[in-house]
């Protein structure tokens, strides 16, 4: 049985262990390479962020994930400072064990995904050495829609900066931290409000603005949030045509919220970086100075032909050691 001496320092509560070796799960490379912005590295080497409503800290050693979760304070609203609870509230273990199993999706062996990979081919053989342990998470299909509609010409600090206001803006608050507010990501009917548009202009979101509370309208009036989480069960294309029907949602962004949300593993997001990698690396001949739908296409068939069913995740690793060397 763990003795408490082997748990991380600094033990804000229990901390619990899933058995993960490095080969199968990086959460530095995983949780700051643009696949979702709620991480933030608290201390070195622990990761804090909100998944699911609830406020995690999570840090790994050579064998395992370890993780503790600061939950919920319901009744003693006396206690609350600037509206935010300040004690936690116990999860059952069980419970957050499969949580956090089911967003880094660790039944996936990534491993031999690799390895799969590597033998098809070189150049991925070559840069899987350095970053190893980078997987697909498993995102709220809400979250990482209007997270990736942020994403249109923008960066990933600026990004994280702007999910932020949104979430402290619309979102309810979780828990302090070190007099730090932590924020759930605001619900569909949040961003639906009448005034939320001025709102999001006000918060610096721009054009984007119309987009994130015009993609809300539409899915509240339209599926809604269950029907965007039912597209897990459709194929591929069909969740890539009612996706690419939302306002300011294009096959990029479509593609990430597949592939991030709803089980899409052979989604291949192409941004011009991908475009050039496909066409000065890998010699893809795709037509024309710029990414049209077309070379879009042809760019992510040649990748899915090249690396298989679950070509995204390849994509994955790719897209992270290229912002790592870009950094």
């Amino acid at each position: 049985p763990m003795k408490l001496r082997d748990a991380p320092a600094a033990c804000p509560s229990l901390w619990r262990c899933l058995p993960c070796p490095p080969a199968e799960l990086r959460l530095d490379l995983v949780l700051s390479s643009g696949q979702s912005f709620r991480w933030w590295e608290s201390s070195p080497g622990a990761w804090t962020g909100v998944l699911g409503g609830r406020v995690w800290t999570l840090r790994q050693d050579r064998d395992g994930l370890w993780y503790t979760v600061y939950g919920e304070e319901d009744e003693h609203k006396e206690e609350e400072r600037d509206g935010c609870p300040t004690k936690a509230a116990k999860l059952d273990g069980a419970e957050t064990d499969r949580i956090l199993r089911d967003y880094f999706q660790l039944d996936v062996g990534l491993s031999a995904l690799y390895r799969e990979w590597e033998a098809a081919d070189p150049l991925f053989c070559k840069i899987a050495e350095d970053f190893p342990g980078v997987r697909v998470l498993r995102q709220d299909p809400v979250e990482c829609l209007f997270s990736f509609i942020c994403t249109s010409n923008n960066h990933i600090s600026r990004i994280t900066a702007m999910i932020e206001r949104l979430c402290q803006a619309f979102g309810r608050c979780l828990c302090c931290i070190d007099a730090r507010p932590f924020h759930a990501f605001p619900s569909l009917s949040a961003l639906t409000g009448a005034d939320a548009e001025a709102q999001l202009r006000a918060l610096g979101f721009g054009y984007r603005a119309k987009f994130v509370s015009g993609s809300a309208r539409a899915i509240a009036e339209g599926f809604g949030a269950e029907g965007l989480r039912q597209l897990r069960t459709v194929p591929y294309a069909e969740a890539r045509k009612v996706l690419c029907a939302l306002p300011g949602v294009g096959a990029k962004v479509a593609d990430c919220v597949c592939l991030l949300s709803l089980d899409k593993a052979e989604a291949v997001p192409v941004d011009t970086h991908v475009w050039h990698i496909a066409r000065q690396c890998y010699g893809v001949a795709v037509g024309g100075k710029s990414l049209t739908p077309r070379a879009y296409q042809e760019i992510g068939d040649f990748f899915r032909g090249l690396w298989g069913p679950r070509a995204g995740w390849a994509q994955a690793v790719l897209f992270c050691a290229d912002l790592r060397r870009g950094q």
